[in-house]
């Protein structure tokens, strides 16, 4: 275990509209949420400030968060509307973030991944500090999370 652990959560990013087109329930529609994040870094040394994940340095990653996910609609990779949907950012009446799967599972699994594997080697941080965990909510009562 990491002797270290520094947490971020961002909360009620968006909103961010999909679906999931494989439910039987009315989660095949579109519908949206106001997203949360919750990140935990760990690490065995702290750096020269004794921190272990400087709080300011995660702007870049609120921005992306941002990007991806504010007034946003994600459509999976495997949507058999994918095409439809992929139009309506086309013709300039929605903004459209791609993902490999859609729901709270999927996107933690995205977000550890790019956590991991792209931000924290741009930061200059991915010999020292990695992230052990994503959480994103849907709402109060509604979460999922990715652990490595």
């Amino acid at each position: 275990m990491s002797k270290y652990i520094s947490t971020k959560t961002y909360e009620h990013l968006g909103p961010v509209a999909y679906r999931q087109h494989r439910a039987e329930s009315h989660c095949n529609m579109i519908h949206g949420y106001a997203l949360s994040f919750h990140f935990e870094f760990e690490c065995d040394e702290l750096d020269a400030r004794n921190w272990c994940m400087d709080y300011g340095g995660l702007r870049p990653l609120k921005d992306k968060l941002e990007e991806w996910f504010d007034h946003t609609l994600l459509v999976s990779e495997d949507d058999p509307e994918r095409e439809l949907m992929l139009s309506l950012g086309k013709a300039g009446i929605a903004k459209i973030t791609e993902v490999e799967k859609t729901g709270c599972e999927g996107l933690a699994s995205f977000l550890y991944e790019y956590v991991n594997t792209i931000f924290l080697p741009s930061y200059g941080e991915q010999d020292r500090v990695w992230c052990s965990k994503v959480q994103v909510r849907e709402t109060d009562s509604n979460m999922a999370m990715r652990i490595g």
